[in-house]
């Protein structure tokens, strides 16, 4: 189970990792390319194989504990490997960030927008997020770490790719949306009801990536629609 860890050490950053501390460390390679395989395609698989050890990395580490080495280590790979792709720890944690942002903040949206409700909006969203929790957790771990990575580092936040803001925009759009057709009141108190549900998906997101099974995480996820239709309970005076 991958560990959320909130508290992080202070380690090199990019410029020192060249230093002589990891001069010593070996780390296995990987075979050579087969017969006839195309180059694009390897160096496709090489890229993904790097964003996945890179996201598991930064979700168990932090960003500052974390280093090429370790990201090649996890990838099975060299750490010039790892240079040849990504120039910088920096420019390789924004990748993992944007396409981490792509596969759940995005496509979350992206089916959302076509459902007719807010309730309905908002599973939507979640059955994605719970879609690539399933296949791998390291996601949800993620993105709730790189929400407390940005307020440490605002320089890695990416405007077209922060899942925070992203997320919000989304429920902010989806709140409007469900006042202008009566289904919520003129009189809802727009800001706090969206800080409200982007507590609750940041909060199911964290249960997600460091909590909860995925078989328990989909139950959260249904007892929450119900409570959200109203048939959860009734609650008397």
């Amino acid at each position: 189970m991958l560990q959320c860890n909130f508290i992080v050490a202070s380690q090199p950053s990019d410029s020192s990792e060249a230093g002589d501390l990891w001069h010593n460390l070996t780390v296995p390679h990987t075979a050579s390319r087969g017969p006839g395989r195309p180059p694009a395609a390897k160096a496709a698989e090489t890229r993904e194989r790097i964003l996945q050890a890179a996201r598991e990395v930064f979700s168990e580490l932090g960003y500052n504990a974390a280093t090429f080495q370790a990201i090649a280590v996890r990838s099975d790979l060299t750490r010039p490997a790892i240079n040849h792709y990504f120039q910088s720890k920096r420019l390789l944690y924004q990748e993992v960030v944007a396409h981490t942002n792509a596969v759940v903040v995005r496509a979350g949206v992206e089916k959302a927008r076509s459902e007719p409700t807010l309730l309905k909006k908002l599973s939507a969203f979640f059955s994605i997020a719970i879609q690539a929790e399933s296949n791998d957790r390291s996601v949800a771990a993620f993105l709730v770490t790189s929400v407390l990575e940005a307020q440490r580092h605002p320089e890695l936040v990416q405007d077209d790719h922060d899942p925070l803001a992203n997320s919000r925009a989304f429920v902010a759009w989806a709140v409007g949306d469900a006042i202008e057709r009566g289904e919520l009141t003129a009189v809802t108190d727009v800001p706090a009801l969206v800080e409200m549900l982007v507590a609750v998906m940041w909060g199911m997101g964290f249960y997600a990536g460091c909590v909860g099974s995925h078989k328990e995480l989909e139950a959260v996820v249904a007892q929450l629609e119900l409570m959200m239709a109203n048939k959860l309970w009734t609650l008397s005076e």
